[in-house]
């Protein structure tokens, strides 16, 4: 009998009393059996360690009944713990199609829905993919009952929750279902940077971005020995959910394009970064800027609070609607 037709017989006797996974070939056992490596251009490291999958799910909290997203599932290693975790049905969605013969096996192997994506979360929509009954109001306390998961490749983190955040502003893609949870591991610092608040070195654009539009809770951190290959860093596991509203209202793009220019030059004066939201003939408005916002020139970007970058950011709203071609301008 093939390995195939084994998992076939052994889900459709699991089916009937348990919607835990039957026995499954071993994830070491699948990557010898495709013959599946980690690419180092796609910032791939598998974590094999059942008891850390598992614990990963855990701190999503209850998922029971959840419709779950994982990005990026590779063979399958986080998989293997949604599918024992009681939820409703998983979408996969992943790049390297090398992959799509094992995540098949789970697929046939399990007695929950399983749909397989193969495309770039980059790029990939995601309006679609949950079922309708799913939706929430925003205003809701109660979350929908979604949940996204992820071992996110280190090279994508960042610009992926970027875009998360601009469809959170705007309760579109993802979020058009609700304030959806997100249990995601990043790289260890970017995951520091997460929640890093003000008056902490390691505050940057992306802990201003990511504290203005969601809850942010570290859970636990992850030695780089516990993946393969093993990386030169640690990862972190990070749980999110969206807030009903953001201390900074102003469009996403105006929001980050301050807070981004703010950060520069992060450990010098405030001043030298805000004149670069302005070509040098039009440099005084940097101080203009200061002044209307009620911010102290001499202060560095990692020392303020959400409320002072939302002064920030409404002193450049105003200056924009003086001279409308300062929305346009880019230093970099």
């Amino acid at each position: 009998m093939s390995v195939l037709s084994g998992l076939k017989s052994a889900a459709k006797a699991s089916a009937a009393g348990s919607a835990r996974l039957p026995p499954l070939p071993t994830i070491g056992e699948i990557l010898r059996m495709y013959r599946l490596k980690a690419l180092k251009h796609l910032s791939q490291n598998f974590l094999l360690d059942t008891k850390l999958t598992n614990k990963v799910v855990k701190a999503a909290g209850a998922v029971e009944n959840c419709s779950v997203l994982e990005v990026g599932p590779g063979p399958g290693c986080l998989t293997r713990s949604i599918l024992n975790a009681g939820i409703r049905d998983l979408t996969l969605v992943e790049k390297d199609i090398r992959f799509i013969p094992a995540l098949q096996q789970l697929q046939e192997a399990s007695s929950i829905p399983v749909s397989i994506r193969q495309g770039d979360i980059l790029k990939y929509p995601l309006q679609d993919i949950f079922p309708e009954d799913s939706v929430r109001d925003w205003m809701d306390d109660q979350l929908p009952p979604i949940h996204v998961m992820a071992n996110l490749p280190f090279n994508i983190s960042t610009p992926l929750i970027i875009r998360w955040l601009e469809d959170i502003s705007t309760h579109s893609g993802l979020f058009r279902y609700g304030r959806v949870r997100m249990t995601l591991m990043f790289q260890h610092e970017v995951a520091q940077r997460m929640i890093a608040t003000s008056g902490d070195l390691e505050r940057s654009r992306l802990s201003v971005m990511i504290q203005n539009y969601c809850n942010v809770q570290y859970c636990f951190p992850i030695k780089g020995s516990s993946f393969i290959p093993k990386p030169e860093v640690s990862a972190g596991v990070v749980h999110l959910w969206p807030l009903k509203e953001p201390v900074m209202k102003l469009p996403f793009k105006l929001t980050e394009k301050v807070v981004r220019n703010t950060f520069t030059h992060k450990r010098k004066k405030i001043l030298k970064a805000i004149e670069l939201l302005f070509p040098a003939s039009h440099k005084h408005l940097g101080a203009e800027m200061l002044q209307r916002s009620g911010i102290d020139p001499e202060v560095r970007a990692h020392l303020m609070g959400l409320d002072e970058f939302d002064a920030l950011c409404r002193a450049y709203d105003s200056i924009c609607d003086a001279y409308p071609i300062m929305r346009s301008y880019q230093f970099r």
